[in-house]
């Protein structure tokens, strides 16, 4: 195995180990209405999800990394721009990851507080639970999804992967964009279908790209079209050598 090959084989495992932690990241007990009571009953539920949340900061940079050097033969900026933009969803998300164990604090807090004390609680915590949700569900999959557009554009012009996927990948983006801004402006819930809906290109867009990169990685071999360009061109060169 080469090791273009190699890295598209990597890549789209990181992808499958993503999903795979985003699926266990989930963290059901601070979407109830009573969590702060319920969340100290529930503590291995938040580290499993803290820990999951974790694993997905490597799985988006390793992803950005491993596929860097082939972008950047196609379009170098492109390829710089995607790689940032991972670079901060991976910073957002390592913000997510450290507001768990504060939900831990607060729930142990509020079991032993008076009525004063627990509605100071449940104030602080309802500010935690919505910055938690603008950074895990605006700020990092905005950023994530302004990255895969330059991502997908690459691709798209450069031919890697089909035209088909790079297309869907581009609406799938823009409706992970849209899902988020739902939710910014307190238009959709981060459990609600419309905004799962809206996810759900970009997801299931993701596992088949992750699939493609393993089982057949990029395809870097110039079209035919690009081919008879080049050949053209060169002869043109020639010509005007000849005639100089």
């Amino acid at each position: 195995m080469n090791t273009n090959r190699r890295a598209t084989v990597i890549a789209g495992a990181l992808v499958i180990v993503g999903m795979i932690a985003g699926v266990l990241s989930v963290v059901p007990v601070i979407e109830e209405p009573r969590y702060l009571e319920l969340i100290s009953a529930h503590e291995s539920q938040v580290i499993v999800g803290a820990v999951s949340q974790f694993i997905m900061i490597p799985a988006y940079v390793g992803f950005a990394l491993y596929l860097y050097p082939l972008l950047r033969m196609e379009n170098e900026a492109l390829s710089l721009g995607f790689l940032g933009f991972r670079l901060i969803a991976a910073t957002f998300r390592l913000i997510g990851v450290i507001s768990l164990p504060l939900f831990l604090v607060l729930g142990q807090e509020f079991t032993q507080a008076d009525a004063l004390g627990a509605s100071h609680l449940k104030t602080l915590g309802e500010l935690l639970r919505t910055a938690r949700d603008l950074v895990n569900h605006v700020a990092l999959i905005i950023s994530l999804s302004l990255g895969d557009l330059l991502f997908f554009r690459i691709l798209y012009r450069s031919r890697f992967v089909p035209r088909w996927l790079s297309a869907w990948g581009f609406i799938g983006a823009g409706s992970a964009m849209l899902a988020s801004f739902l939710v910014l402006f307190r238009l959709a819930d981060v459990v609600a279908l419309p905004y799962l809906a809206l996810n759900a290109p970009l997801a299931l867009q993701s596992l088949v790209l992750a699939i493609w990169l393993i089982t057949k990685g990029f395809d870097t071999k110039p079209s035919p079209n690009v081919t008879a360009t080049q050949s053209r061109k060169a002869l043109f060169t020639r010509c005007l050598r000849g005639v100089s």
